[in-house]
């Protein structure tokens, strides 16, 4: 019975202490829904605040702004005004210059009338004043100035002949006389020994032994040095040297330095002969650019391109007339300046005039004109000062003198050719000769080299193998042949050798 009573009293507390968390949480959940309104109802007074404080900010910067931009339309209403008072102001000033101008162009149109008026009354004065003189005289002006000068003439006309004789006279002896005491002066302060160039060089050898390995087996030796050379070779039985023959004096230079070299290294061959002929060929070049440049600085002539001295260097291996043509030019070159000194010339466009007189035949071979018209090109192709080629131009006449310079300079040319033993007629004809000769069979197609040996009697004549065949090689050795008898004036006759040589190398490795 107890155990029922306790089981009841448990079910009913357990009854009541549910009823007791469901009222007491019911009671917590109605206080907190009550805190969270409030907080929101808090929440909407401070945003309604705040809207109001940006309300009012903003209408605070509004009128801040509408107040700026009503000061600055009320500023630039001032500057407006001010601009268009200076405007009229300045409209005001022109309106009155304008009126002073016209005021002055009336005057100055009035003055001009005026002057008009003046001279028409002048003219007319003069022309009434002549026309009372032509009346009493009864002459013209032209007439009355011929009529005076006819009197004059006739009183004076023998003192004025005799004057006019006597002026002339004096002036040609005064002038005759001045002239040789220049000249003379010239020539006695340049005192040059005279000589000519020589056709053949000599090349010393040490022993006769020497000639046989020069000429080779069956000529093999001297064949190949004189085709490549283009001189001859004269092995006589002169003791101790060697005969060098060639109208070119760089050809015989070319070859007197390559045989020295082949004699010193002993191994004479065909082979051989070509590389020592190149290396020679390469000194000469140099020698050529040192006497270029020893000229220069002899002469004391500054401000020539170095290109135009080198070319001035060839000069040391050409002659004209038997006449070595740089020593010719450094000649004249001093005998200019002299000449000019005397004169009050220019001093150094004369002696530059002179120096490079001649420079055109370093290169007449290989370019088409006479050596004055090449010279030019050559001098204007690297800026050479215009009075120098005025000066240099008019040396032979192709040109007028158009300075006191090129007059000097062809007087110097005249002196420096006419000392005596200078030149020689009779070996420039025969250097000419041979010249026209290796130039006619060079104008055949295919024609590698010529060379004219044995003083013209022979002309030896190398052609292309890949171009000529050995049926053209001989039709176009009668063909110059032929050429020759048509074109050239010569004694006895001149043997045509035409030479076609195939040469193929390999390397053996």
């Amino acid at each position: 019975m107890s155990l029922k009573i306790v089981f009841a009293l448990l079910s009913v507390a357990t009854a009541a202490g549910i009823a007791l968390g469901y009222y007491l949480r019911f009671i917590i959940s109605l206080g907190r829904k009550g805190s969270l309104e409030l907080r929101l109802q808090q929440m909407e007074i401070l945003a309604k605040d705040k809207e109001k404080e940006i309300i009012t900010e903003a209408e605070k910067k509004a009128e801040e702004i509408l107040k700026e931009a009503r000061h600055e339309i009320k500023e630039k209403e001032v500057e407006s005004k001010k601009t268009e008072d200076r405007l009229i102001k300045k409209e005001e000033l022109l309106d009155h210059r304008q009126t002073d101008i016209d005021r002055e162009v009336e005057e100055i149109k009035k003055r001009i009338e005026e002057i008009k008026t003046i001279r028409e009354n002048t003219e007319k004065l003069e022309s009434e004043k002549r026309e009372e003189l032509h009346k009493v005289a009864k002459l013209s002006e032209e007439d009355a100035k011929a009529e005076i000068f006819k009197v004059v003439e006739k009183n004076s006309e023998e003192d004025i002949l005799a004057h006019m004789q006597k002026l002339e006279m004096m002036g040609t002896e005064k002038f005759e006389d001045k002239a040789k005491t220049i000249v003379a002066t010239a020539i006695q302060r340049l005192s040059n020994s005279v000589s000519s160039d020589m056709l053949t060089t000599h090349v010393v050898i040490p022993n006769d032994e020497i000639k046989g390995k020069i000429i080779g087996k069956e000529g093999r030796n001297i064949k190949a040095f004189e085709r490549v050379t283009g001189v001859e070779v004269i092995v006589d039985d002169t003791p101790g040297s060697i005969t060098i023959s060639s109208f070119d004096p760089v050809r015989r230079q070319i070859a007197k330095l390559a045989l020295e070299k082949l004699i010193a290294d002993g191994r004479i061959q065909p082979a051989k002969i070509e590389e020592f002929t190149q290396k020679a060929e390469s000194e000469i070049n140099k020698i050529i650019k040192e006497k270029g440049e020893e000229a220069v600085y002899e002469t004391g002539v500054l401000g020539l391109d170095p290109r135009v001295v080198s070319i001035l260097g060839r000069l040391h291996f050409r002659t004209s007339y038997g006449q070595n043509i740089l020593a010719h030019s450094i000649e004249m070159s001093h005998i200019a300046g002299m000449l000019a000194e005397e004169l009050g010339a220019d001093v150094s466009v004369a002696k530059a005039g002179a120096l490079v007189h001649d420079i055109g035949k370093a290169l007449d071979h290989e370019v088409v004109g006479t050596h004055v018209d090449i010279g030019r090109r050559i001098l204007q192709k690297f800026g050479t000062n215009e009075a120098i080629i005025k000066a240099m131009q008019a040396h032979h006449e192709e040109y007028p003198y158009e300075t006191v310079e090129s007059i000097i300079v062809q007087s110097a040319d005249a002196i420096s050719g006419s000392r005596p033993g200078a030149r020689r007629d009779s070996v420039e004809n025969y250097l000419k000769r041979l010249a026209d000769l290796e130039g006619l069979a060079k104008s055949f197609t295919g024609v590698e080299k010529a060379y004219a040996l044995q003083a013209g009697r022979e002309i030896r004549i190398f052609v292309t193998p890949t171009d000529v065949s050995d049926l053209d090689a001989k039709k176009m050795a009668r063909d110059i042949a032929i050429k020759i008898e048509q074109d050239l004036k010569y004694p006895g006759e001149i043997k045509v050798v035409v030479i076609r040589e195939a040469r193929i190398i390999e390397f053996a490795r």
